[in-house]
């Protein structure tokens, strides 16, 4: 698709009067939710970053794809591409890598190479040697050497022009990889008066900052709510018997040093002042992004005193 002839239409209204009585407030702590839905928010200590190690690599990945495509290591790389990372566990510990996919976008070298196998063996040498090996070597696990590219064979067109949008498809990849529970509802094009997004970022604030505090080695978060309604419809900390004390205990103590009200959500993290455009690629969480205040762990000793 030319950019220079894309029509951008905007077409904006004002919300629907009959939400909007239940969702508008001048008191913060009384904003009702903007729908109804449940929401998780997840930690462990795999990761530097207290993220699931498989979507962790696979961000990597994709991230060092569009820093050698930019830098001009691999000038042939185009934008389009993803990830899919296995990992092997033992008792609830990672010990290995065992299978990486990576699906990218390329030029046509049809002309340089010959036939499309050759292209196709020119361009997995090189994203296996600069992108797959470099990513997996930093985080120090054995792997197999089993490594899916492009599977099948060539990957020139790409985008928009190739393939329907992503807005709201892709939500497991926004989150943990599928490897903790997802309420169902999309981040991607939604204020923060909709829970869908900012509860779910303040679950994982929530959980991120238990496992920081040393009171779980894994820690999930689950929220729910009704649309208009400012307390949640339900709360509970699951540590999955890694917790320092109850999952009773946790429960009570999040509930008492966080708030869960969705203005008083969207006021604690800010999430008013723009910040979205990066949360469009490489995740929503696992990125210690000044501009992710959900992603902090500032309230790790305050945790760590109510015990």
């Amino acid at each position: 698709v030319d950019p220079n002839e894309v029509r951008v239409l905007s077409m904006l209204h004002e919300q629907s009067p009959e939400i909007a009585q239940g969702v508008d407030s001048d008191d913060i702590s009384e904003q009702g939710a903007g729908d109804q839905g449940l929401m998780f928010g997840y930690a462990c200590k795999e990761t530097p970053e207290l993220m699931p190690l498989p979507i962790q690599i696979s961000h990597r990945l994709t991230e060092r794809l569009s820093i050698l495509r930019k830098d001009g290591t691999l000038p042939w790389l185009r934008p389009d591409g993803k990830s899919q990372v296995s990992v092997s566990y033992e008792d609830g510990e990672p010990v290995s890598v065992d299978k990486v996919v990576i699906a990218t976008q390329h030029d046509d070298m049809l002309a340089e190479y010959g036939t499309e196998e050759k292209e196709l063996e020119f361009v997995r040498g090189e994203v296996i040697q600069h992108i797959i090996k470099p990513v997996l070597d930093s985080f120090n696990y054995p792997y197999s050497e089993d490594f899916i590219v492009n599977g099948t064979g060539r990957f020139v067109y790409g985008g928009p022009e190739a393939d329907t949008g992503l807005t709201g498809r892709k939500i497991i990849v926004d989150t943990y990889g599928g490897y903790a529970p997802h309420g169902g509802g999309a981040f991607s094009g939604k204020d923060p008066s909709k829970v869908d997004r900012s509860a779910t970022y303040m679950a994982r604030y929530i959980a991120k900052n238990i496992v920081a505090a040393g009171l779980a080695d894994k820690c999930e978060v689950q929220l729910s709510y009704s649309i208009g309604v400012a307390e949640p419809t339900s709360f509970y900390v699951k540590s999955f018997e890694t917790g320092k004390t109850s999952d009773e205990r946790l429960t009570e103590i999040a509930r008492d040093v966080f708030p869960v009200r969705p203005g008083e959500i969207v006021a604690y993290l800010d999430l008013k002042k723009p910040r979205y455009r990066q949360t469009a690629a490489y995740g929503h969480f696992g990125r210690e992004l000044e501009l992710f205040t959900w992603e902090k762990t500032d309230m790790a000793d305050t945790l760590r005193s109510k015990l």
